[in-house]
């Protein structure tokens, strides 16, 4: 059996059991999950909050931005408590203090310590005790326990409103005024943040942890970590390290073998000669769309990041009142991905006749319906959102035309259908471009095919995002939603990217087909080896058990190992770079993808392992640690990689043209140079900074209106501003050379080779 054939069984056999593994788990979770109550009830039977108010209370919720204002079990948004463990933090000292006046006659902070400790060890078993009744389907609380329920719900319809008491917190939390005008809405808001709170403390029956794994750090009602999260911690660690020992060792033996068979470079660019076809050339604008939608993106992110100093205002004017925070983070994350993702689907259409040499009949017509639904898609989808964050939309329309309040996964229900079926387009003019290619028997032919399997996966996997429905339970939201995130995204679009690189290097004549072949494979079977399973660490502290701590522990960590090696992966990369003259035609497009490698074992290597077991995301999920990672790695991996990918189309697209290298170089070195001042002079110190608070006094703290109010926390966050300004300019010189390589190109002085590409 050849190498080619047993490396496709083995990737085979990896997704039926990865997937398999994954889709089982999910029926565990689904069995497991933190029950929804018909009703919660005094002893004494009065009703204190309905299933129908909660779940009302989490259309509201999903309705004014939901995770992108403050978060939930740790997902969402930075600014903003995460509301979860504040109600936690609030109904506990509400009870201590009702429970000290009841029998000291003195508040609870009047108490001296041993005193308070009473107070705790008394009141620790009734918080964390499971009075989930089975058969009436009620949470039943001691009467002092309601008014303490009572007494939090007061503050969050307060919040929630205009009432001038709590402006200045909503200021702190950059809220908009009255952001829930409607007091039924605001007390079913308060119904819903009471229900995820009592998960995260109430224990699981028979066991001593909550349905949270007892996230988040609380030490006045015990929740601390699990003896799981240590464990599995240290194992993820071990099996990191035994999978860089095998990686490393292979490599060795692999890589020597490689450099004897190394294939000397053509004496010309064989892609100069390259003939585009009309649905080619009908790609340029989606650049052009990408460069719009990115430049827009940063527009966004630096609004949303000085939210966090001026809390309604931008510079004196109260942009809250027509631009809140929930949505310019809304939107700015949701362009982060759509830009990049539409950056790989132009690739995907440009190099299809590329590799195959086919154009198929209406594929240009193809290419400009695609197109057209994906600008209606942001603007139809944005619209949406303005309308459901400022409350004009109304919950009976919201999830299908507003906002979903899932981060990431946002947008509408119907235009995530949209969306979907136009995935499912790309996916039939990508494989219809690529048939011919794939029926040829040649040294490539694998690399097509797993180039075209990428291809079905994307277009099939963000099918994912429509799962769920608005009433499914929220630990089976997240389980869902991390399938597009981190298998569609983080997965099969990287797959997708490396099979492309690696073709066009082998059309470039520097890598033989054979030997890419197994290449591509043997990365894939590596990165999919920690990226299916993988998926399960961020869903440590969702409302499921420990297997799914277990697993993503000891699986994720395995999604570091190719990380490891990523410097033998770079200086082949630049080695193709300096393999001919003719090469330095590529030299941008090949310094995005040594970028690429650069923030591969940086930002999802360095800075993703950071937070990734299961004992450190305890403390940093949901602080600037993690947005460390998501920066870094978003942009610094997929972002450059995009680019890098839009550059090389570019250079096809435009032959003829000389490119301005001044122009380039500005733009290459301010975004990685803006990148790397934003996570250093911000996101690292402050993620240091909460990291400290949270193991301090816990994690409510480390995101209170107290602690970012902090003048520390104003100048980090003030910080930021050399980088995004760095940045800024980075992409604004990239917009600027696209724009002279259309509107006044200057003709390159090489001429075009008469040879065409076998």
């Amino acid at each position: 059996m050849s190498t080619t054939r047993r490396l496709w069984l083995s990737l085979g056999t990896l997704l039926v059991v990865g997937f398999g593994i994954l889709l089982w788990m999910g029926g565990v979770i689904h069995r497991q999950a933190p029950p929804m109550p018909q009703a919660v009830v005094t002893e004494r039977g009065e009703i204190v909050y309905t299933r129908a108010e909660i779940e009302l209370g989490r259309q509201v919720w999903q309705s004014i931005g939901g995770q992108q204002l403050g978060s939930i079990w740790g997902h969402g948004a930075l600014v903003a408590p995460d509301w979860s463990a504040d109600w936690l933090h609030r109904e506990t000292l509400a009870w201590f203090d009702l429970r000290a006046r009841a029998t000291d006659g003195v508040a609870y902070t009047e108490l001296d310590p041993g005193r308070q400790a009473r107070v705790q060890a008394e009141l620790r078993p009734l918080i964390r005790g499971n009075t989930f009744d089975a058969a009436s389907e009620r949470i039943v609380v001691p009467a002092q326990r309601a008014t303490a329920i009572a007494q939090v719900a007061a503050h969050y319809a307060s919040l929630f409103s205009g009432d001038p008491a709590t402006h200045a917190l909503r200021e702190s939390y950059a809220m908009r005024e009255d952001t829930v005008p409607d007091v039924q809405h605001r007390r079913a808001l308060g119904a819903f943040f009471f229900w995820t709170s009592w998960a995260t403390v109430t224990e699981r029956p028979g066991e001593t942890m909550s349905y949270t794994q007892n996230w988040p750090y609380e030490p006045l009602v015990g929740n601390a970590p699990t003896s799981a999260a240590f464990i599995w911690t240290v194992f993820s660690v071990l099996f990191m390290i035994a999978g860089i020992a095998l990686l490393a060792w292979h490599n060795a033996v692999w890589h020597h073998k490689d450099k004897l068979e190394a294939l000397p470079p053509p004496a010309h660019d064989p892609m100069r000669g390259l003939v585009l076809t009309p649905s080619m050339k009908a790609t340029g604008k989606y650049f052009w769309l990408v460069l719009a939608l990115f430049l827009v993106q940063i527009l966004l992110g630096a609004t949303t990041a000085h939210y966090q100093v001026e809390g309604q205002n931008a510079y004196g004017f109260a942009l809250a009142d027509v631009l809140p925070y929930a949505l310019t983070r809304s939107w700015h994350t949701q362009l982060a991905v759509l830009w990049i993702a539409t950056a790989w689907l132009a690739t995907g259409l440009y190099i299809g006749p590329a590799i195959s040499g086919h154009e198929p009949k209406y594929q240009r017509l193809g290419v400009n319906v695609l197109f057209t639904c994906l600008v209606a898609i942001v603007v139809g989808a944005f619209t949406g959102q303005w309308f459901a964050v400022m409350q004009k939309l109304g919950l009976a329309n919201n999830f299908w035309f507003g906002h979903q309040g899932w981060e990431y996964t946002d947008i509408g229900r119907f235009w995530q259908w949209f969306l979907f079926i136009g995935l499912l387009l790309w996916l039939v003019l990508v494989g219809r471009a690529l048939w011919p290619a794939l029926r040829r028997k040649d040294d490539t032919s694998s690399i097509v095919g797993l180039l075209f399997l990428s291809t079905v996966a994307i277009g099939l996997l963000y099918g994912a995002g429509l799962m769920w429905s608005e009433r499914t339970h929220l630990s089976m939201v997240e389980y869902w939603r991390w399938w597009v995130v981190h298998l569609w995204v983080e997965g099969f679009f990287e797959v997708f990217a490396v099979a492309v690189i690696s073709f066009l290097f082998v059309k470039l004549g520097l890598v033989r087909g054979t030997t890419a072949t197994i290449n591509v494979l043997f990365a894939t079977i590596v990165f999919m080896a920690g990226g299916i399973l993988g998926t399960f660490h961020h869903l440590y502290f969702a409302g499921t058990t420990t297997a799914v701590v277990a697993l993503g522990a000891s699986i994720s960590a395995l999604e570091v190992v190719p990380l490891a090696l990523i410097g033998l992966e770079a200086f082949e990369t630049w080695r193709h770079g300096q393999a001919a003259p003719w090469m330095q035609r590529y030299r941008w497009p090949i310094l995005f993808f040594l970028a690429v490698s650069f923030w591969n074992l940086v930002g999802a290597g360095l800075f993703g392992f950071l937070i990734n077991t299961p004992l450190a995301l305890y403390y940093m999920q949901g602080l600037n640690l993690t947005a460390l990672h998501g920066h870094t790695a978003l942009f610094g991996v997929y972002g450059m990689l995009g680019l890098g990918l839009m550059l090389f189309c570019m250079r096809g697209l435009r032959p003829d043209m000389q490119w301005n290298g001044r122009t380039l170089a500005g733009a290459f070195w301010s975004l990685n140079v803006g990148l790397a001042l934003m996570g250093l002079l911000t996101l690292l110190p402050l993620g240091v900074l909460q990291l400290q608070a949270a193991l301090e006094n816990g994690y409510w703290y480390a995101r209170s209106a107290e602690f970012m109010g902090k003048p520390i926390v104003h100048l980090l966050v003030w910080m930021r501003v050399p980088g995004d300004s760095v940045f800024s300019i980075g992409a604004l010189l990239m917009a600027w050379f696209v724009f002279r390589l259309w509107v006044a190109p200057r003709p390159d002085p090489v001429p075009v080779a008469v040879a065409k590409p076998a």
